[in-house]
């Protein structure tokens, strides 16, 4: 999180609040403890999967002690400390013997002599792959800190989408980072810190292991913001030391209004932790006294059927805060977390959160994707067995795959982060079909989420019934219906800025893009089926194909697309299917016998004269089209396109000064005519420069007949030329010639205005 945010406010109020509580004295540092042993580490495995391979677990200690040698740490421990901390944590998940053996040997190939196939020979390839995985980028050059960040991610997501043990060595290797984060410089310290944030601690929460996710983001919060993390801890001391008591008499009355019904639990309390209390001040802005959910209790039970018996018991025995009740159970996160969530006024007025589960929703709210045993025989791989039993790495993969077509890595980056730090909202089709979605997601991102078709095509939505616009914010538990049609293919570009989720961006962005390539498509045909018309030759698709090789493409949509950016001529498209073909070049005379000579225009644009014309129909024609910079075009006007390599055509006035820049370069002249549906009017860009008289409401009039004749105004600017007189340069919209002309003829017969002409840019 660059530039972490902190309110001055809220943290000198929490100090003044926390004023009156003695300030502990400084922590003294523990003594480091001794590293761990191969017995260690083998009886850890053991004390959870009884058939571990021992020999195995063996050599890859003595492998990696060895391949690490005499390497030390920053904090003067010695290297070999950090892997075997690392395999330590994922003791901690039980996880398989390959995970503990990767772990153990993750940054061999980064940081020792150690080969990729000496590891395979010695440990086996599953292994060797875990360890690949986890291999950082080396001597690759990029632009940016966030780019090599990204690429970085991007291998790490694509080895989770074959094996998600890459993803558990990965979070456990950056928890012992930041554990160990105090003996980093502090640049680094503060890069390592947010990175976490962005990235990691998101990710783990995504994935469910919730425990993990706390302890990082509480890690990373201490170093970018050690104040408020000190001012915070501080008010949770002095909260939980009044409220002893009330926490053991809460955990009694539960337990026992609990059995009086029959029902067996084991209720815990437990305190938020600091930086989820302090992104809840932030997120509220509120002080610390104003929060009234700090602690919670979790009521373990042994099945479904007991919690929501529970949940009556409680219900009937405190008053329920409303709108605080959600059931994770009959509707599950997509990471797989289950739990009943409620909310009660219990003993002494103070708000009490809690949250019903059973034994296995308690395992894999910890744990997350961790819960799931693979160590066990018949489970199948580790991906195998999360495909049949996990939505959080379901969604996972779906999130691995879209987001690798991202563009580029900065691109990658932010989808990364939209899609991993957000909360959810469910929402819910006409047909019942649950979508969740990112909180503040709107009717665009729940349209993508449903399908990427359907988003392409929406044009409008029902919101539980009603109509309400696409940028409309969702909330829980709304009804919302798709309004589509078949004559939208690709989605207005703004729309992009509007979306939440990476997915929907990501389709945005390609829906653009190729619409926009289809226009160029479309205009490259034209032009190369127009020089074939106008040089008597036959044009035909099969022949052309059979040319591509001679124009470097690999598609015929490839070659109407260069043609139609500008980057290849027409004439380059019938030489290489007609290697006789000889281009009629004009000469070079005065602008004027050119434009005749190129367009052979001696009046108005006539649409009899044929197939080689090609029709302007304005800015939504389905051409990369757009009118003259200083001075636009109309209908009306005999007007002339100009290639733009790159950005289509420019259509201009046959009468613009601007023509002359392209006299020495006729393949870039096309000749266009309007084709206007006068059904649909359509507006379209003049300019105009009027003189003025310097006195009140001479603007107020100009302005008032230009919208008195449905003109629309896009820009204005003034120069002061005299003491008596301003000069206005107006942009305007008209529909078309004869339009343009009566708003002249009307601004000409006011007394304020002294002159007014139309610019031919």
């Amino acid at each position: 999180m660059t530039g972490w945010p902190r309110r001055r406010r809220q943290i000198e109020a929490a100090t003044d609040s926390a004023a009156a509580a003695p300030m502990p004295a400084a922590p003294v540092k523990p003594p480091r403890p001794r590293m761990m042993r191969q017995y260690d580490l083998v009886e850890r495995v053991r004390s959870y999967n009884p058939d571990t391979d021992e020999d195995l677990l063996n050599r890859a200690y003595v492998y990696a002690m060895k391949a690490h040698g005499e390497q030390i740490r920053a904090s003067g421990d010695p290297y070999f400390s950090h892997p075997l901390e690392v395999a330590a944590i994922l003791t901690g998940l039980k996880l398989d013997d390959a995970t503990i053996v990767a772990a153990l040997l993750h940054d061999t190939i980064e940081d020792t002599e150690a080969t990729r196939a000496e590891i395979d020979n010695m440990f086996g390839p599953e292994i060797g792959a875990l360890v690949e995985g986890l291999t950082k980028l080396k001597r690759l050059e990029l632009v940016s800190r966030e780019a090599k960040q990204a690429e970085n991610l991007r291998k790490l997501l694509l080895a989770i989408a074959d094996d998600v043990r890459v993803l558990l060595i990965k979070l456990a290797d950056r928890l012992h980072n930041m554990r160990t984060l105090e003996f980093v410089p502090p640049m680094s310290r503060q890069r390592i810190a947010e990175e976490t944030l962005d990235i990691y601690a998101p990710l783990a929460g995504r994935m469910g292991m919730q425990e993990m996710r706390e302890e990082l983001e509480d890690l990373a919060f201490q170093t970018l913001d050690p104040e408020a993390h000190a001012v915070v801890g501080q008010r949770l001391d002095a909260l939980a030391e009044r409220n002893r008591n009330l926490i053991g008499e809460i955990e009694s009355q539960l337990t026992t209004s609990l059995a009086n019904k029959g029902i067996a639990s084991r209720v815990s309390g437990r305190r938020k932790q600091p930086f989820s209390i302090w992104t809840k001040m932030e997120r509220k802005s509120v002080g610390f006294e104003q929060l009234s959910d700090i602690f919670g209790f979790r009521v373990v039970m042994p099945d479904v059927e007991a919690c929501y018996r529970a949940l009556g018991v409680v219900h009937m025995t405190w008053p329920v805060v409303p709108g605080r009740f959600k059931d994770y159970i009959s509707t599950p996160k997509q990471n797989d977390y289950r739990s009943i969530h409620t909310t009660v006024i219990g003993p002494g007025n103070q708000r009490v959160e809690l949250q019903l589960r059973t034994e296995e929703m308690d395992c894999i709210a910890e744990l997350g994707i961790a819960a799931h045993a693979f160590y066990k025989e018949g489970a199948g791989s580790p991906t195998e067995l999360l495909n049949r039993e996990s939505n959080a790495f379901a969604w996972l993969r779906h999130t691995i795959e879209m987001l690798s077509e991202s563009a580029n890595p900065e691109e990658f980056l932010e989808h990364t982060k939209l899609e991993l730090f957000h909360d959810q909202v469910f929402c819910f089709t006409p047909k019942g079909k649950l979508i969740a979605l990112p909180r503040h997601a709107n009717v665009i991102d729940f349209a993508y989420a449903v399908h990427t078709d359907v988003g392409n095509s929406t044009v409008g939505c029902k919101i539980n019934g009603k109509f309400a616009p696409l940028s409309s914010r969702l909330q829980n538990g709304d009804e919302v219906e798709i309004l589509t049609s078949d004559a939208q293919s690709a989605p207005p570009s703004a729309w992009e800025s509007l979306a939440a989720t990476g997915k929907a961006r990501a389709a945005i962005r390609r829906a653009t893009r190729a619409a926009v390539r289809g226009q160029y498509v479309s205009l490259g045909r034209r032009i190369v089926e127009r020089l074939f018309i106008r040089a008597k030759i036959e044009y035909a698709d099969d022949k052309l194909t059979g040319a591509l090789h001679r124009l470097a493409r690999a598609t015929i949509e490839d070659v109407m697309a260069s043609v139609g950016r500008g980057e290849m001529r027409a004439a380059d498209v019938a030489r290489a299917m007609y290697p006789d073909y000889k281009e009629e070049r004009l000469g070079r005379p005065g602008v004027k016998k050119s434009l005749a000579a190129k367009l052979k225009l001696k009046s108005l644009p006539d649409p009899a004269r044929g197939p080689s014309v090609i029709p302007i129909g304005g800015i939504n024609s389905g051409l990369p089209i757009k009118f003259a910079p200083s001075g636009g075009a109309v209908p009306g006007d005999r007007i002339v396109g100009i290639v733009t390599p790159g950005e289509g055509i420019t259509i201009y006035p046959i009468q613009s000064p601007a023509l002359t820049n392209f006299e020495e370069e006729p393949e870039r002249w096309l000749d266009v005519r309007w084709d206007v549906d006068d059904t649909t009017p359509q507006r379209f860009p003049a300019r105009i420069v009027l003189d003025s008289l310097n006195e009140p409401g001479s603007l107020a009039q100009v302005a008032t007949v230009i919208a008195e004749h449905d003109g629309n105004i896009d820009n204005i600017s003034m120069t002061r030329r005299s003491s008596d007189f301003t000069e206005m340069t107006i942009d305007l919209e008209v529909y078309d010639l004869k339009h343009l002309s009566a708003i002249i003829a009307q601004l000409r017969a006011k007394d304020v205005v002294a002159r007014v002409e139309r610019v031919n840019g």
